[in-house]
């Protein structure tokens, strides 16, 4: 489903990041883990082209065959949300304050044409947020503000599948949230991917987390991709240095075997 070759992320001549191959096939769960400045949102974000200005990203980014770097804006615009959906790291930051949560997912359902009938879209919005566990008929009425960092992750989840995409980027979306409010919204997003057949990109620090919803891991290092496999495998018989320093500084995990 969606195959990156040779891509690299650059800022003049500086390069940020370089994948030379990695690929999320449908209903897979990757995870993406290192250390802060590793290179892991960039990577992801490069995706649906959603770098920062003066950010460069060279090579192929391959969705089912179609090369999104070659994409116009307005060809983006509309695979972002519908084919492909972003739940960002800070709820508070990605919902717009000034919106009501009901008008922001409305306008997601009309901008991508799923819906434009008034009492369909309400019927659509009240099942999405029911499908993240939330009250749709009082959610929606409300402010951003006026709901706790959890719920108003969950309103990001629904947002980015309100359109049935078949891959989800995730970027660090518990990292700002109690355990017990993370473990939800863990089990949440599992929870959706089996349902759905989704592909789900899952960026962390946080092995452990990882280690919950992921199939296979990918571990990057000062913007380079230095191991990829079966999250069992790479947790039992890590082959790099840097992987078993970050197995050894996740308490959660049993300390493996270096190969």
């Amino acid at each position: 489903m969606l195959e990156l070759r040779n891509l690299r992320i650059t800022s003049g001549q500086k390069v940020l990041s370089d994948i030379p191959s990695l690929t999320v096939g449908p209903g897979e769960r990757l995870g993406i883990v290192g250390e802060s400045g590793s290179g892991k949102t960039l990577t992801v974000m490069s995706i649906v082209s959603l770098l920062p200005e003066g950010i460069l990203a060279t090579g192929q980014v391959l969705f089912n065959g179609d090369d999104l770097l070659g994409m116009t804006e307005r060809q983006l615009q509309d695979l972002r949300g519908r084919r492909i959906g972003v739940v960002f790291q800070d709820p508070g930051r990605a919902l717009n304050p000034t919106m009501k949560i009901g008008r922001q997912l409305a306008e997601v359902l009309r901008i991508h044409g799923v819906s434009t009938a008034r009492a369909d879209i309400r019927n659509r919005m009240l099942n999405l947020l029911a499908q993240v566990s939330l009250d749709g008929s009082a959610v929606i009425n409300r402010y951003p503000h006026e709901l706790s960092g959890g719920q108003q992750q969950r309103v990001v989840i629904a947002i980015a599948m309100a359109c049935g995409p078949d891959l989800l980027i995730a970027d660090e979306p518990t990292t700002a949230l109690d355990v017990t409010v993370q473990k939800s919204i863990l089990e949440l997003l599992l929870d959706l991917c089996e349902h759905n057949n989704m592909g789900l990109i899952f960026v962390s620090h946080n092995l452990g987390v990882v280690q919950s919803i992921c199939d296979r891991i990918a571990v990057m290092y000062q913007g380079a991709l230095v191991e990829v496999g079966p999250a069992k495998e790479i947790l039992r018989s890590p082959q790099e240095q840097y992987t078993r320093d970050l197995i050894a500084a996740s308490p959660s995990i049993p300390q493996a075997k270096g190969g």
